[in-house]
């Protein structure tokens, strides 16, 4: 086959799912939010009826022909009553809009879950498990604002102004057109003060993170570089990133508080009191409005600039749970899996790499024409240096990732043909990254295989040389991963080779699993994975050549292409002073010397 083979009847590598924006999530809970913001303007427009009672008092108690005892009782009455009907359609509103909130929150949750299930499995080697838990517990939690109390104070901020703007009008539109003035610079200066927020803020964050891996670093290596007296030089980076955060951060916020400091002036009620008494007293001495009108401005008047400033501090919360949203979007518009109408079952364990291309940038292929048959029961080792698409081509076998051109075959079908909980329970693989779940040792081997008995737990256990380890906790197998039982790097390594041992797929993809394994249980481990490979299929990306001599097939990468493959023997025999052949002879040169410098054991070599 050539290089540039293609997709031949295999779908798109990944399923384009539609754009996602922060409207299409709130679609669940649009109708509560439409229900809570009429409310809500019911609730703006009814709490304006006391202070038009109060106008209304003050116009009975000056009336020239006297009191009217039973007016003023009727207009107590219905202030009263509007009183109670504001507040139960406020709370109503916010009743509805935190159930809504619950309701989105598990939607969301529901379809992270849903999502993050379906892409590819190489998506999360980008982020770590802090990161994905930031979004889906964090982000979702901080839209609770948007949804609990944006659009609420959005409509509040809106209706009540226009509908006291409405009345004022009716008073005396000249005054009134004075009375708004405050009115609009406030929120005028409230726009320029958010203008640019958003990059504002990404930049703030990217300072921050700056901040953080200078002091992740410094911490990290403060044992190398105390030993070397650097300790000065490697500090240096953490302080300079602090320095650059508080100097941006400064700089930004002397600005918003010049802006936000003139907006709270200009819309509090004292100044628009002043406004309404000065343009009042003008307009009472001219005789161009009668006295007891000014009591409606004096009024209803403050009813026009207090939302707006409430609005403004709720301001920042509204803008993070803007980001949160975002945040949380763009994940869920992240390329998916492609998930065949017509799954395919494999004929058997064989492999095929047919033309196989693949780039994470869709720039720069890191694997390029891989060509490449496994026969079923045998065992391929991938050799290369660092950078030349082992473990690229180890998790295209297990469909981490779709090729960007050509296809993987498992028993004469397309991986992309394969259900995906039919193809992992075909394909198992153990890699140095080791992600076990937060729950007891027994869940985290036995993830794999849920019906499996505590009998079979502990078997594999003890086959992985983990057994012993994990009697020792305080709660045995019960023992909770990250809180009872705290592992190393090597015990957490065993236990996922516990896992797919217990998983007992026909294919197992191992990436150096014996990398963090100490040399005493090294061999135990490595003589049961001989066990294992018996009658399956084995790929494995080994860094010590020594325990792979006696695989089916070696095959040596370099650039993304396969430049040698052979038996241990056939590569040993080709010329290491040639220019295209002899990178298997020239790496197991090298590793003997290292060995018999070092003294370091060899080890046991994986055998099908």
């Amino acid at each position: 086959m050539t290089s540039s083979a293609t997709n031949t009847g295999a779908s798109s590598p990944t399923a384009e799912p539609a754009a996602v924006g922060v409207g299409e999530l709130l679609v669940p809970v649009r109708g509560k939010l439409v229900a809570s913001c009429a409310l809500v303007a019911v609730s703006s427009i009814v709490g304006l009826v006391p202070l038009l009672a109060i106008v209304e008092l003050g116009r009975t108690l000056v009336d020239t022909d006297g009191v009217d005892t039973g007016r003023l009782w009727t207009i107590a009455t219905v202030a009263a009553v509007a009183l109670v009907i504001r507040l139960a359609c406020y709370m109503g509103a916010l009743g509805i809009t935190h159930f809504a909130d619950n309701d989105l929150q598990l939607s969301v949750r529901q379809r992270l879950a849903e999502h993050l299930g379906a892409v590819p499995l190489g998506w999360f080697d980008e982020r770590d498990a802090g990161e994905i838990k930031k979004l889906v517990v964090d982000d979702v939690q901080a839209m609770h604002q948007l949804v609990g109390h944006t659009f609420v104070d959005i409509t509040g901020a809106v209706v009540m102004p226009v509908a006291a703007m409405a009345y004022l009008f009716t008073v005396d539109w000249q005054l009134s057109l004075i009375v708004i003035i405050p009115f609009a610079i406030g929120v005028g200066l409230y726009a320029k003060q958010f203008g640019g927020y958003g990059d504002k803020m990404a930049k703030y964050n990217e300072a921050l993170e700056d901040v953080n891996v200078g002091a992740v670093e410094f911490v990290q290596g403060i044992a190398v570089v105390k030993t070397f007296g650097q300790a000065g030089r490697a500090h240096r980076r953490f302080l300079d990133a602090a320095f650059r955060l508080v100097d941006f951060f400064w700089d930004w916020v002397k600005g918003l508080l010049r802006i936000s400091s003139a907006a709270e002036v200009v819309l509090s009620p004292l100044m628009t009191l002043v406004v309404i008494a000065s343009a009042g007293a003008w307009f009472v001495d001219t005789g161009r409005i009668a006295p007891v009108d000014l009591i409606a401005f004096f009024v209803i008047g403050l009813a026009l600039t207090t939302p707006i400033l409430t609005l403004g501090f709720a301001m920042h919360e509204v803008e993070q749970a803007q980001k949160a949203a975002q945040r949380v979007a763009a994940v869920l518009a992240t390329p998916v899996l492609h998930e065949p109408d017509s799954p395919q079952s494999p004929a058997d364990g064989s492999i095929r790499l047919d033309g196989v291309h693949y780039s994470y940038d869709g720039e720069r292929d890191v694997l390029r024409g891989i060509d490449l048959d496994i026969e079923p029961g045998t065992l391929t080792a991938l050799v290369g240096p660092s950078g030349s698409g082992k473990s690229t081509l180890a998790k295209l076998l297990c469909r981490f990732w779709d090729p960007t051109q050509g296809a993987v075959h498992l028993g004469g079908v397309d991986l992309r043909n394969i259900a995906r909980d039919d193809l992992y329970r075909r394909v198992g693989f153990v890699f140095q990254d080791v992600q076990l779940l937060r729950a007891s040792i027994a869940d985290n081997i036995a993830l794999g295989a849920p019906e499996a008995t505590r009998s079979d737990v502990e078997r594999v256990a003890r086959l992985a040389q983990i057994h012993d380890r994990i009697v020792e906790l305080p709660d045995g197998y019960d023992s909770v991963v990250g809180d009872t039982a705290l592992l190393s790097g090597g015990e957490r390594q065993r236990l996922s080779i516990a896992r797919a041992l217990l998983a007992d797929p026909p294919i197992l993809v191992l990436d150096e699993a014996t990398s963090f394994a100490d040399p005493e249980s090294e061999a135990s481990i490595q003589d049961a994975l001989s066990h294992l490979a018996a009658g399956r299929t084995m790929i494995v990306i080994a860094h010590r050549l020594s325990t792979i001599v006696d695989a089916d097939q070696i095959v040596v990468l370099r650039d993304g292409e396969i430049i040698e493959r052979g038996t241990h023997d056939e590569l040993l025999a080709l010329d290491p002073r040639s220019d295209d052949a002899g990178e298997y002879r020239r790496q197991w040169d090298a590793d003997q010397r290292t060995e018999a410098t070092t003294g370091a054991p060899t080890g046991q070599e994986v055998s099908a």
